[in-house]
């Protein structure tokens, strides 16, 4: 089962993702006016007996660059990444790889969770968001007792 939202199946997020990152302007003023571009963070999507967890990797971003947002089992993961700051002497580059600018990840969650409870962390240049499950109510049997009414 893919956990990856395809192009055809999440909700319209595009409102959020622009809330988002008015958000993340608006808290971060002091971001580079260079900042530009687009990048794509890894993720892993993994699901244990007790919760769903989302693991992005995000080196370089300070945890007030990142929001983490659940919407209709969609997990939407917006943030900025500065680029690095250019050397003061004349520098020819050899390589260029390391991506940078802003991005929006989403997930579709197919297990119900509790979104009231979960938690994100950022160490070490890794975001994890932690769902924990909704016990699963459906085939569980409940006894309904009988009350006598008035004849």
């Amino acid at each position: 089962m893919s956990y990856l939202a395809s192009a055809h199946d999440p909700p319209d997020l595009s409102q959020e993702v622009r809330r988002l990152f008015d958000d993340l302007a608006r808290r971060r003023p002091e971001r580079r006016p260079y900042v530009s571009g687009e990048c794509s963070p890894t993720l892993d999507v993994l699901e244990t007996e007790h919760s769903v967890e989302i693991v992005a990797d995000v080196p370089g971003i300070p945890a007030e660059g990142l929001r983490v947002l659940v919407k209709n089992n969609v997990v939407l993961i917006v943030g900025e990444k500065d680029r690095a700051e250019p050397a003061r002497t004349p520098t020819s580059y050899h390589l260029v790889e390391r991506d940078f600018g802003r991005f929006a990840r989403a997930v579709r969650i197919h297990t119900a969770v509790d979104a009231a409870r979960a938690r994100a962390t950022l160490a070490h240049g890794e975001l994890r968001v932690a769902l924990p499950k909704l016990a699963e109510r459906r085939g569980r049997e409940i006894l309904i007792a009988v009350e006598a009414g008035q004849e």
